[in-house]
């Protein structure tokens, strides 16, 4: 499976963005999909993970209650709604796909990667 990742940009903090991931080449319902993202100097992290169907979800501790993680298979595309932006939430964010049907937190389960988009956080 083939991911495009879309909607970074900067804002301000307290402001919002959607990002989108558009997938192709797979049938994108047997894939369990997340969000991780990597600021300057920083290790890879989950921001977020979905099930294969949408109806599990997990967050990081830090944007649980901002950020919202969800998935349309119908039309073949993940996003991640971001509210409440703090400027420690810019990164490069990467959308990614694993053979996993759960919401899976480990990175190295992740097979496929989405280039990535910039989110900028202004203070």
């Amino acid at each position: 499976v083939q991911l495009q990742a879309s909607g970074g940009g900067l804002v301000q903090a307290g402001g919002s963005l959607r990002l989108s991931c558009a997938a192709s080449g797979g049938t994108f319902s047997s894939y369990g999909m997340a969000w991780f993202r990597q600021a300057p100097g920083k290790e890879r992290e989950l921001v977020a993970a979905i099930n294969w169907s949408g109806s599990s979800t997990v967050y990081a501790d830090s944007v649980k209650g901002r950020f919202t993680i969800s998935r349309d298979n119908a039309k073949n595309t993940m996003f991640l709604q971001m509210n409440s932006l703090k400027p420690e939430d810019t990164a490069v964010h990467y959308c990614a796909a694993t053979r996993r049907l759960v919401a899976v937190t480990n990175i190295y389960d992740y097979s496929f990667w989405g280039q990535g988009t910039q989110v900028t956080v202004s203070s």
